[in-house]
């Protein structure tokens, strides 16, 4: 296999020559330009598969030169070096096609994972023959200016400072809570190590202990070989449990143990194995109401919500829907290649005038199933299937709302929507929730839904 092609773009030389000598010390071939027209005819003339550019330059901005460069070469990886804590620019660089970023100052070293990190992810598109300008997906949950958004993009610089310290997503599905888990990750010293996302509700409770903490050789019978576990998996990295609150009570205290120990044993012998990983947590459920049922321990939730990110349903900030409503509706023009030039200018009112209760996921859905059904040069409202019914719906929900003013409400009524708009479908309305089927199912009895 030949060596990769880095192009590094920083207006420092000395940077730029010490970065340029330890990645071909890795055995990186590598080229570096001062200034972004230097960096373009560079890439005119030599294939580049990975490029690391300071957002800093003479000439012109870092990342609208990336948002070019990714339309000219979608194949090419871009990682950006930022500032420490700088969440715009973050934010603005996934937007514009970053597979990473590298918060300034950094080791050599972090440079070095960060590229293989990107490296893998390339090799893997080229053996799928994925095209990023058709398949990338677009970042959701992290696109807007009103205040509720700047506030949690605030809470992530300051948290990410926090190291070692666990923290709790909470907040409706669909808000983006895993999207702001991994940019805190990648915000924090752990940036060059694992981030491992587990769903928790996916996990059945018999296999709990198998797959967090692993096994031995022999430990039982179909224990062929030694197996890691997840939080050996994580070790010097983030590990992420999402729905949370699905886990039973019972497992409850075996995870409390690990967190407060930081050692986990697999299952056939008794030693213990230090390990070094931060916790990250998200849940859209009401903990609190939990403890006082008893159905969520109160220890549990005690560690884990050190430190607590609240993500905004998309209600609670419909500013931004004009935002979002434009990234959506251009990327899908382009990823399904419609002819589109006209949006009908009721739409984005009428948009604006819905509670969307699977906020910003199901917005992104609805645009998308609109370009779909699409077959003219206009956007129109006929293209949105029932959204004056949908918008009509708020009406119940409002009041819903109004009178109970708690999450297990809303909650409820996010799954009677879900399926009654499926059909009863329980696949369809679990993906429509972004939930496991699994997971809706115990819902449904928890809430008493026929």
């Amino acid at each position: 296999m030949r060596s990769q092609n880095v192009l590094i773009l920083d207006d420092e030389k000395g940077f730029r020559d010490e970065i340029g000598d330890f990645l071909s010390d890795e055995g990186f071939h590598v080229v570096s330009a001062g200034m972004p027209s230097e960096a373009v005819k560079l890439m005119e003339t030599d294939k580049i598969d990975i490029g690391l550019f300071d957002v800093r330059l003479p000439e012109r901005d870092g990342i609208d030169l990336l948002g070019e460069v990714k339309k000219k070469y979608p194949n090419m990886e871009i990682i950006v070096m930022t500032g420490f804590g700088d969440m715009a620019t973050v934010i603005r660089a996934m937007r514009s096609g970053a597979s990473d970023f590298l918060s300034k100052p950094f080791k050599l070293n972090e440079i070095k994972e960060t590229i293989e990190r990107v490296s893998k992810y390339q090799r893997i598109k080229s053996y799928h023959h994925l095209n990023d300008s058709t398949n990338q997906s677009p970042v959701e949950g992290l696109i807007g200016s009103s205040d509720a958004i700047k506030n949690v993009y605030k809470q992530l610089s300051q948290v990410a400072k926090a190291d070692d310290a666990t923290v709790l997503f909470t907040g409706e599905s669909g808000t983006g809570k895993e999207l702001m888990a991994r940019i805190l990750h990648s915000l924090s010293k752990r940036s060059g190590k694992t981030f491992l996302p587990v769903n928790c509700s996916t996990i059945p409770d018999e296999l709990f202990e198998n797959e967090f903490f692993g096994h031995t050789k022999g430990s039982f019978t179909d224990a062929k070989t030694d197996q890691v576990g997840i939080f050996e998996a994580a070790d010097n990295g983030t590990l992420f449990l999402d729905e949370i609150g699905e886990m039973k009570y019972t497992i409850q205290a075996k995870l409390l143990r690990v967190i407060e120990d930081k050692s986990v044993s697999r299952i056939g012998t008794h030693k213990d194995k230090k390990i070094n990983v931060r916790i990250l947590a998200a849940t859209n459920q009401d903990l609190q109401k939990m403890i006082e049922n008893k159905t969520f321990r109160a220890d549990l939730f005690h560690r884990l919500n050190i430190l607590n990110i609240q993500m905004p349903p998309l209600r609670e900030h419909k500013e931004d829907i004009p935002e979002l409503f434009d990234h959506f509706t251009q990327f899908y023009i382009k990823k399904l290649d419609k002819e589109i030039k006209r949006i009908d200018r009721n739409i984005l009112p009428a948009l604006q005038k819905y509670n969307f209760p699977g906020n910003v996921r199901e917005l992104k859905n609805m645009i998308e199933r609109a370009v779909i059904m699409c077959d003219s040069e206009i956007l129109t409202m006929d293209c949105f299937n029932n959204l004056d019914l949908l918008i009509n719906e708020n009406k119940y929900a409002d009041s819903t709302i109004g009178n109970y003013l708690s999450l297990p409400a809303i909650e409820r009524e996010a799954i009677v929507k879900a399926l009654h708009r499926s059909k009863n479908n329980k696949s369809k309305a679990a993906k429509m929730l972004s939930i496991s089927r699994q997971a809706l199912d115990r819902k449904m009895q928890k809430y008493g839904i026929n």
